[in-house]
């Protein structure tokens, strides 16, 4: 899975007026966790993070490794550096998405209505989803250790390139892993460190230039 597609996800998922305590989580369903995801999703108006993805394919054990940074700046501006393997910068600065791929010298263009509909995670992230509306939330199939819970989320409307996902909330709420199973069997496993939420994040991080010579795609 590309990480155009990990965008529509991240912006159903960014509250509470009093942080919980460490494993306070513990007594909660998963629809109560849920709801407390989007809470504290609710109230976070900056993130930056670092990542790792990993993307594996039925039938094959080779993965694809990568790496890099996320900032969020809520509503509408998300971005996205990967630093390994290949350089990639994705930015949406909430009135349309760019990808710059530095090794085919390419940016693709294309606005945040037309590509909101292929990234089951960007409304999360930017501040236009609901986890709840948006979602069948399920026990999951997949176990935590002692400070992560782990839940199931369906979309409720068929997506093309998303099957469902399991999504780990810390004691915080806040999302440290995400595993996306789309209808192949693909799975994208992103985990998040390093999370600072609500610190200053100036306007000009979702500003790219791409090198002089790369072929502009608008879609």
């Amino acid at each position: 899975m590309n990480c155009k597609v990990l965008l529509v996800l991240l912006g159903a998922l960014m509250s509470l007026a009093v942080l919980p305590r460490a494993g306070q989580c513990a007594t909660f369903t998963p629809l109560e966790l849920a709801q407390k995801l989007q809470a504290r999703y609710e109230e976070t108006k900056t993130m930056t993070a670092d990542f790792k993805q990993s993307t594996s394919v039925p039938m094959t054990t080779r993965k694809r490794l990568g790496a890099g940074t996320l900032v969020i700046f809520k509503p509408g501006r998300i971005r996205w550096d990967y630093q390994t393997p290949k350089r990639q910068v994705l930015i949406s600065d909430s009135k349309k998405v760019s990808l710059y791929m530095a090794d085919s010298a390419q940016m693709i263009v294309q606005p945040v209505s037309q590509y909101i509909n292929s990234d089951v995670t960007y409304a999360f992230f930017v501040g236009t989803g609901n986890i709840v509306r948006d979602f069948k939330v399920l026990p999951p199939e997949r176990q935590g250790d002692a400070s992560l819970k782990v839940i199931k989320l369906v979309p409720k409307t068929a997506h093309p390139q998303v099957d469902y996902l399991h999504v780990w909330i810390d004691e915080n709420f806040m999302v440290r892993r995400l595993e996306i199973v789309d209808h192949f069997g693909s799975i994208t496993d992103l985990t998040f460190l390093n999370i600072r939420r609500n610190a200053a994040v100036s306007p000009e991080t979702f500003v790219f230039v791409p090198p002089l010579g790369t072929e502009i795609i608008e879609q």
